[in-house]
Formats: structure tokens, C-alpha cells, sequence
């Protein structure tokens, strides 16, 4: 409270001197960073948001253009003022935010500006994930030539040439369009026979596997959609990647962003990345993928609560999820939606931390452990 009420104090005496101060800054740089360094510094609750308007009003009165500075968390997860124009694809069958495979990289971040983040996938590239906020989100991986080679999204942004969308089609009308999914994958000179998953469907279209998920609790309407060139999935030889520390983090940043991807579409408010929690998630996930066990509970007893606790994380409220097996994180996530008390995880109103943790067994099989809390 003695912090707020010497915040307002300052406030109102930069409110009521700021003629002095402005006769005083001859210098337009010098004036630019000192506005710059006030909005960067100064945590402003909104008990006196109005008070840094009116603050704000004068200097774009006096001729300073300024960004607008975030206020509260409901402002940043408020949806973009412009939906997205979708136009159909004209070279092949899907296409995301309006980009097909093959789209150069450049001309993508022409319109769309650079990725949020870049994170090494299964494929041995990277993903990199566009949003707002983690509003129409979706992930491109580039080729050697900085072509789409690997697209995702789990949002509306989905247009194709046979009326397939994301949130409205179902599986019965998507396989009577495509027709039934393939359930094998040959690599060099190995056959991987699929196992059948209601979750999801993988078809071979355009030189590409597609694999479109399904969401058991939506009435199996189609909830996201993955689309790899087959010359990308060609070039990875084996079903599983092998482990690397920038492997593990990348599956556990493409995890978490999933999350607030699907805690967007369903009105909630984004996550906290949090890497304390993370460490304790990682601990379980490598104690898994050591002793060969899969278990909310340790081989000593310890349920996530006491491991949390153990790792001072303070909490009031919080919770697990575990994954084990899956390809990546997509289907790590898209799998755990199909699960109702996972789903209640990743979809609860009051969580405001996650962190997310990532360890390999001998076989390279990832293990994940997601820990949420709210303190």
C-alpha cells in the first residue's frame, strides 16, 4: 500500500511539473528516453490508470507519440481489433493464416512480422510460433532454403479447397472428403505401422503428410491440424529423435505455448511461463524416464504437491499433468485435451504459472511433466 501511495504521489507531481519539464529537455532524445524510461520502470495498477491517460493525453497534445503501455492482464489477452482476411488456397489442398507449404520465409515475416519464438522440433529444425498474445497462433518450420516445410495451428485459421475447417468439420465429414487416413509410414528401408488413434488422422495430399486432430469432447470436430512436406518427414530416419538438452527445452517451450493457444480459444487467460516449477517438472520427468515408471507419484511416496513443496514453490492452489511416448508436443497436447481430467488441467480459470518439464529415456521417448499452480 506505502508503494501505491508513493507511486500516485509521484505520478501527480510529474502530472503537475511537467511544463517545467518539458521547457527543460532541449533535447528530443534525451526527452524520448526519459519518457521511455518513466513507461518501462513505473508498474501502474489500475486504481490510477486514469491518472497516466490524462499523463499520457498531455504529451501527445504537446506532439510526443507514444506506444500504448499495458495496463492489466485482461488487456493482453484481449482478442486483436482485425480478424484474420482467410483467402482459399491456390496451389494446394490446406493452408494456414493464408500460407501453403512452400511459401518463402521472408515474405511470410514481410506480412506477419518475426516468430515470438523459435524452438528446435523432433525434425531436427525449428519451429516458429506467430500469435498475438497467443491469438491466431500457428508454427512454420523452414527447409535449408527458408521455405514452409512444417505447418501447425490448433485456432480458426485453417481455409481449403473442400470446405474443411477447424472447429465445425467432423471426423466422419473429413474422411468422407479425404477418404480413410494411411496407417503406415515407411522410413529408408523401415515400415512403421500406425496405431489407430481416434484422435487424429494422417493422410498423404499434396506431397505432404497431414495430420488432422479430432476433440472427443467436442463432438470429434476437428480441434488442429499438422502439415509436413514429405521431404521433411523423409529426412527424419528414426520415429524418435534423439535427446539433446536444446531438444528438451524446445519440447517443453512448444508445450506451453500449445497451452495458451488453447486456453485463447476457450476465453481464458494466458499462462506464466515459470522456470522454478519447470525445474521440478523436469526432475519427475527424468526420475520417469530413469526408473522406467509413469506415475503421479514417485517411487518414494511423493505426490506433486509434496515435490512442489519440496522445491519452495508456494502455491494455494495447483496441479500436474503427465505425458509419456507421444511423437512431440503437439501430440503430446492434443492427447491430453482427449483426456478429461488433464483437459480440466490445462483449461482451469484460476491456474496463473505453468512450467513445463522434459527428459528422454534410453529409446530416445520423451516423458513430460506440466506443473500448474496459482499462489
Amino acid at each position: 500500500m506505502f508503494r501505491l501511495l508513493r507511486l500516485i504521489a509521484l505520478l501527480f507531481l510529474l502530472y503537475i511539473s511537467w511544463p517545467f519539464i518539458t521547457k527543460q529537455l532541449d533535447n528530443s532524445d534525451l526527452h524520448a528516453n526519459f519518457v521511455s524510461s518513466l513507461k518501462e520502470n513505473l508498474e501502474v495498477p489500475e486504481t490510477i490508470s486514469v491518472l497516466y491517460d490524462d499523463i499520457q493525453q498531455m504529451l501527445k497534445q504537446l506532439g510526443f507519440q507514444l506506444e500504448e503501455m499495458p495496463l492489466t492482464q485482461e488487456k493482453l489477452n484481449e482478442a486483436p481489433e482485425k480478424k484474420v482476411e482467410l483467402t482459399p488456397p491456390t496451389k494446394q489442398t490446406f493452408s494456414i493464416h493464408n500460407i501453403e507449404l512452400g511459401n518463402i520465409k521472408t515474405d511470410i515475416e514481410h506480412n506477419l512480422g518475426l516468430a515470438k519464438r523459435t524452438s528446435l522440433n523432433e525434425y531436427g529444425v525449428n519451429w516458429h510460433a506467430y500469435h498475438d498474445n497467443y491469438h491466431n497462433f500457428f508454427m512454420v518450420m523452414y527447409d535449408n532454403n527458408d521455405q514452409a516445410a512444417g505447418l501447425y495451428t490448433n485456432q480458426d485459421l485453417l481455409t481449403s479447397t473442400n470446405g474443411i475447417k477447424i472447429g465445425t468439420s467432423s471426423k466422419e465429414s473429413v474422411r468422407s472428403i479425404l477418404g480413410e487416413p494411411i496407417t503406415k509410414v515407411q522410413k529408408g528401408m523401415v515400415i512403421y505401422q500406425l496405431q489407430e488413434d481416434s484422435d487424429n488422422d494422417l493422410f498423404l495430399l499434396d506431397d505432404a503428410y497431414v495430420t488432422i486432430f479430432y476433440d472427443k469432447h467436442e463432438n470429434n470436430t476437428v480441434t488442429a491440424i499438422q502439415i509436413i512436406s514429405k521431404t521433411m518427414e523423409d529426412n527424419k530416419k528414426d520415429f524418435y529423435t534423439e535427446s539433446s538438452p536444446t531438444l528438451k527445452e524446445g519440447l517443453e517451450y512448444q508445450m506451453f505455448d500449445l497451452t495458451n493457444a488453447t486456453r485463447v480459444n476457450h476465453q481464458l487467460p494466458i499462462l506464466t511461463w515459470d522456470d522454478h516449477v519447470r525445474e521440478t517438472a523436469r526432475e519427475h520427468s527424468a526420475d520417469m524416464a530413469e526408473n522406467d515408471y509413469f506415475d503421479h507419484k514417485n517411487l518414494q511416496g511423493q505426490s506433486p504437491f509434496d515435490r512442489m513443496k519440496e522445491d519452495a514453490v508456494a502455491f494455494h492452489t495447483a496441479g500436474e499433468n503427465l505425458a509419456y511416448g507421444q511423437l512431440s508436443s503437439i501430440f503430446a497436447h492434443e492427447g491430453l485435451m482427449n483426456s478429461i481430467g488433464h483437459r480440466e488441467n490445462i483449461l482451469r480459470q484460476d491456474y496463473e504459472y505453468l512450467g513445463v518439464g522434459v527428459a528422454f529415456n534410453e529409446k530416445s521417448q520423451p516423458y513430460y511433466t506440466q506443473n500448474y499452480y496459482a499462489n
